[in-house]
């Protein structure tokens, strides 16, 4: 590769200015917002792929993809230009890059005091470098002491992504270790950097294959770097402001846009194994796990069908119901209905080479082409080889789109989930519609599994247009939240995979993933023993997505009632799940509404406490609840630390105050998940239901859980029917509320927002134990039983 040197400045416009590099190559700087620059060259005045799918500031994009060079969406702000000895100058009030000569960039932003302060800054010897043939590029910065790193999606190990060289190229990943495997399915190139004062985002529009060196590196001739690598494609960055680090995952949101805002039920319970579909008898399983969830009192609102029901023999023919295993669909599908069950149907963009349609495919032109373009793509998959759909060509999509209706949503099915779509082409030069101009593969791999995603949203917003869809897919890239629910895909069944998997969930929802979750008990292995099973389940409550689901190599089945010991363990922590609810549906809405991580590390809400940053196995559930998963055999007392807060932590079930800025040790029982709660949160509960039902949703409780002393604090509860949009109508109900305290007594003032009204029409205040000030509701005192009604 070659390295960018000397340039001049070619022209400014209104919204950025633009440089000649070695006389070949344009190089422009945007200023989109105050906090958010962007960087983008064109090799030879060319971009290699002038589109995007990942950048979508106001709205969606459109089908085709976002022209690479739009800026519509963005506030454009007036900037100053000033030109120097050291080379120019870009400017707003809070951000500003100066080009030097020759070529690197160096930032700095404004502080609270008004004083310019390093940022961040390439690194002065080759900062861009572009391959003689077309390909590949090359961008070094300076990595300074004192910096942590962290998003890049669901990557395994640490948090702190720190020292360590990682790969986009998105991978069926199969019973992956945790700690260490990469490449896994996601293509997220996007870092946090954090230092003491400051922090900023740097996100790469780029959909080639990647690799990220974040402190792996180091070369003699050169300051400390840090690389980001592509195979192909163009250097095009976002560089944008916090300064805290949730002012960097909000604004990443933002720039790709806002997550899908999907049903109540989608918070329950989800059921899946990959052995009842596989079974010879599969309906007959499926409707023994009705029964069985009501036999032992699990709550259950949705429940997952693997492959299986599209078998011939022993592989997979997506749109292919086995009718031998499944007689009959749409009666599974009633009874399902009938136990308050929604199904999810998984569905895989590849047709086996022997697949009963794949001529009919062929012939219409429907799969990515070979690089030759004779024909359609070969490639490994399933066990046998394949084709893939080309989300590219309008007509691939029509055909995906029907079949979704016609072979899933007329037979009943729910949802989709769209899996086994991460493109493992291995012709990279393989050619797509581009819908219209032809596009090699290895440009937009990660944009068919986002492409796809979309088909399926848009085809069950089409057959149900008055509710919400839910969609689930493993692979994806930047933007994947617009459309879908997403997973940290087949972990290993190990304590380490818990462990470490938590951190997974962490860095998606860092990196703008929010609806995320991980396959409790895990995928593969040999099956958990009791006491790993009960853990792993406690730990999956608490995040977005919970399910369990298996494929066990010994032919067992993770299931709720496994284990007759702990089945009664199990089903508490399903049923706090459920309490929770109402909780998780605020969480949502917020994730939605307000760009609101649902999963927190400890140090999002509490940067100014440095052993936040430590490395841990807690975290955050929303801004309230701090989880302490129990990740190690025997454990029966658990220690967490306490992020320094104003008011401190109550213990979530005997009310125990505890003040922040200290480690303590917990109780923690088999049958207990460790939880606390932030003094002053409030949090919004619910009975005890089989499934989500809002007609039966008839009680709700607010846990107060007020400061100590002098204090205030500030909620909200929301709640809808859980399945429309009515909400965008004003047909829906936030509850928002003011709490203060004093050493007598505790007031707290609601405001009720929206028209709608639920089936609980009164909200009971409890306190914790052993609480004895007098209690104002709307500045009324409250009497022995204290009720709001809604």
């Amino acid at each position: 590769m070659k390295t960018l040197k000397n340039w001049v400045l070619q022209q400014q416009t209104a919204n950025y200015i633009e440089l000649l590099v070695d006389n070949h190559h344009i190089l422009r700087l945007y200023v989109l917002e105050p906090t958010l620059f962007r960087v983008l060259i064109k090799r030879n005045g060319k971009l290699a792929l002038n589109r995007t799918w990942s950048i979508a500031p106001q709205q969606d994009v459109p089908w085709q993809g976002r022209e690479r060079e739009s800026v519509a969406g963005f506030s454009l702000p007036d900037f100053q230009l000033e030109q120097h000895t050291q080379g120019l100058t870009l400017s707003t009030d809070l951000l500003r890059v100066t080009v030097h000569q020759p070529l690197w960039l160096e930032w700095e932003y404004r502080d609270a005091q008004g004083q310019w302060c390093m940022l961040a800054s390439d690194r002065p010897t080759s900062a861009y470098l572009l391959s003689g043939k077309g390909e590949s590029i090359a961008h070094y910065q300076r990595r300074f002491a004192g910096e942590h790193y962290y998003g890049l999606g669901e990557k395994t190990g640490d948090l702190n992504r720190s020292g360590r060289r990682f790969e986009m190229r998105n991978l069926d990943a199969m019973g992956y270790n945790a700690a260490s495997t990469d490449p896994l399915y996601k293509h997220i190139p996007f870092t946090i950097t954090h230092s003491s004062s400051v922090s900023f985002g740097l996100f790469y529009d780029n959909l080639s294959n990647c690799w990220l060196d974040l402190g792996n590196e180091i070369d003699n001739y050169h300051l400390p770097y840090r690389r980001y690598q592509a195979e192909a494609g163009d250097v095009d960055y976002y560089l944008f402001l916090g300064p805290r680090i949730l002012d960097v995952t909000k604004t990443m949101v933002r720039l790709t846009g806002k997550t899908l805002f999907g049903p109540k039920w989608s918070l329950g319970y989800s059921g899946s194994t990959m052995h009842y579909t596989d079974a010879p008898d599969a309906q007959l399983q499926l409707m023994k796990f009705i029964a069985l969830c009501r036999q032992h009192e699990i709550p259950c609102d949705s429940f997952q069908l693997s492959s299986g029901y599209t078998s011939i023999n022993d592989k997979r023919y997506v749109f292919n119901w086995n009718y031998d295993k499944i007689p009959q669909p749409q009666a599974l599908s009633r009874a399902f209905h009938a136990a308050g069950i929604k199904l999810a149907a998984n569905v895989k963009p590849c047709l086996l080479q022997d697949h009963p349609r794949y001529s009919q495919v062929a012939e219409q032109g429907l799969f990515i082409r070979n690089s030759e373009g004779n024909g359609p793509e070969r490639s490994c998959f399933w066990d046998d080889e394949g084709s893939h759909l080309d989300f590219t060509n309008p007509a691939a999509i029509q055909w995906w789109q029907d079949n979704v209706t016609v072979q899933l949503l007329e037979m009943g099915i729910d949802a989709t989930w769209n899996d086994n779509n991460e493109y493992e082409i291995w012709d990279d030069d393989a050619l797509c519609h581009g819908f219209g101009e032809d596009i090699p593969i290895k440009y937009i791999r990660p944009v068919m599994p986002l492409l796809m995603m979309r088909a399926s949203m848009e085809a069950q917003r089409r057959f149900a247009p008055q509710l919400r869809p839910y969609l689930i897919s493993r692979s994806g890239c930047a933007g994947m939240q617009r459309y879908a629910q997403t997973w940290s895909g087949d972990n290993r069944t190990n304590w380490q995979t818990l462990r470490y998997n938590i951190r997974m969930g962490l860095g998606m929802s860092l990196s703008g993933l929010f609806n995320v979750g991980h396959d409790t008990g895990g995928f593969s292995g040999v099956k958990p023993d009791a006491e790993l099973f009960v853990r792993w389940v406690q730990n999956g409550a608490m995040h977005p997505r919970f399910t369990i689901h298996s494929w066990n190599d010994d032919n067992t089945v993770n299931e709720p009632w496994m284990y007759p010991a702990t089945t009664a363990a199990i089903r508490d922590v399903i049923a706090l799940r459920y309490r929770l609810l109402p909780y998780f549906y605020t969480l949502l809405w917020q994730a939605c509404a307000d760009d609101e991580p649902m999963l927190r590390p400890t140090f999002l809400d509490h940067e100014h406490d440095e052993t936040t940053f430590t490395e841990t196995d807690d975290f955050m559930l929303g801004r309230d609840l701090l989880v302490a998963s129990v990740v190690e055999p025997g454990e029966r007392r658990r220690q967490v630390y306490l992020p320094q807060n104003s008011y401190g932590w109550y213990d979530f079930y005997d009310g125990k105050w505890y003040q922040g800025g200290q480690t303590i040790v917990l109780d923690a029982p088999l049958e207990r998940l460790p939880l606390l709660v932030r003094a002053g949160a409030a949090l919004p509960l619910s009975q005890r239901l089989n499934y989500v039902d809002a007609a039966q949703d008839d009680q709700r409780e607010l846990k107060l859980f007020p400061p100590k002393g002098r204090g205030e604090s500030t909620g909200m509860l929301f709640d809808d029917d859980g399945e429309t949009s009515g909400w965008k109508n004003d047909d829906a109900l936030w509850l928002h509320w003011d709490l203060q305290c004093d050493d007598e007594r505790i007031d707290i003032v609601f405001t009720v927002c929206g028209k709608y009204r639920p089936a609980w029409k009164t909200l009971a205040l409890t306190l914790p134990v052993g609480e004895c000030r007098r209690l104002f509701i709307n500045k009324i005192e409250a009497n022995i039983y204290p009720l709001i009604t809604v």
